[in-house]
């Protein structure tokens, strides 16, 4: 992979990226027309991806509040963190303590110009530009050495990202988790999720869609027996591996996903 100053810092409005398109999904205005149509061309085939995106979205915020509050955890390091919106990491852990580490990783430039503004006083959080990949460059990066304590417990975060990478021995959600796993104390805790469909045509659509829509920047829609295998060896936290509107919901009234065309679908899993 390419280290991180070799990454695009070119913003291209024309081609939608995944992270404003879920910008656009959230009600957020960091979003281009080009984000804006490809968003409604898969609402023909997915319709109800707007309410996924913001169940995904309050999954997160309870994902990172549980591990704060029950947890104790104080370092979340962020893969694929997409655009600020509100209540984000940084937001809801450092509500619980203050003192609370993040780190954001994101490869879109937009996520880089937008996230340092908005943290450029913020000296316990950072953004940092690189491919999710890249595991190497992001542990050895100057701002995570800064504020992540890898001998100490750390959420690591990989929310509805996977579906943007393809399968490969070394570069693929499985090696990136191997990768990752191998640094992280006892007490760390790894959150997956990603688009799943047990439909094979809708996988098929949307896969090809995303793929040209994104061009190349697009892995696949997977099952979720994918996802399991992610999990193996670690403690999988309560309730599961779930779609995620159901992980531990505020209220027995909290919304819910409508219809099942596809999920998001994964959890949180504990290394002892």
């Amino acid at each position: 992979m390419p280290a991180e100053n070799h990454l695009s810092t070119k913003i291209d409005e024309n081609v939608p990226t995944a992270a404003r398109m879920y910008d656009h999904y959230l009600g957020g205005k960091d979003n281009y027309a080009a984000d804006r149509a490809a968003c409604e061309e898969l609402d023909k085939v997915v319709p109800s991806t707007r309410r996924l995106a913001l169940n995904n979205r309050r999954f997160l915020q309870r994902a990172v509040r549980t591990l704060a509050e029950e947890y104790g955890i104080r370092q979340f390091l962020d893969h694929g963190s997409g655009l600020p919106t509100q209540d984000n990491v940084h937001q809801v852990a450092q509500r619980i303590d203050p003192k609370t580490h993040v780190v954001y990783v994101d490869n879109d430039p937009m996520v880089l110009v937008h996230g340092r503004a908005l943290l450029q006083q913020d000296e316990r959080t950072t953004v940092i530009h690189a491919d999710l990949r890249q595991t190497d460059e992001i542990f050895s990066h100057p701002d995570t050495e800064r504020l992540i304590d890898f001998s100490q417990p750390v959420a690591v975060l990989f929310n509805s990202v996977f579906h943007c990478i393809p399968d490969s021995e070394t570069d693929g959600p499985m090696a990136v988790v191997r990768r990752v796993r191998e640094r992280l104390a006892p007490g760390s805790v790894m959150l997956m999720c990603q688009l799943v469909s047990e439909d094979p045509e809708v996988r098929a659509f949307v896969t090809d869609f995303m793929d040209q829509a994104t061009q190349g920047h697009w892995g696949r829609v997977r099952e979720q027996e994918d996802v399991a295998e992610w999990f193996e060896g670690l403690e999988i936290l309560e309730p599961g591996l779930v779609e995620v509107s159901t992980w531990r919901p505020d209220t027995e009234v909290a919304p819910r996903q409508l219809t099942n065309e596809w999920i998001e679908f994964g959890g949180l899993g504990m290394i002892r």
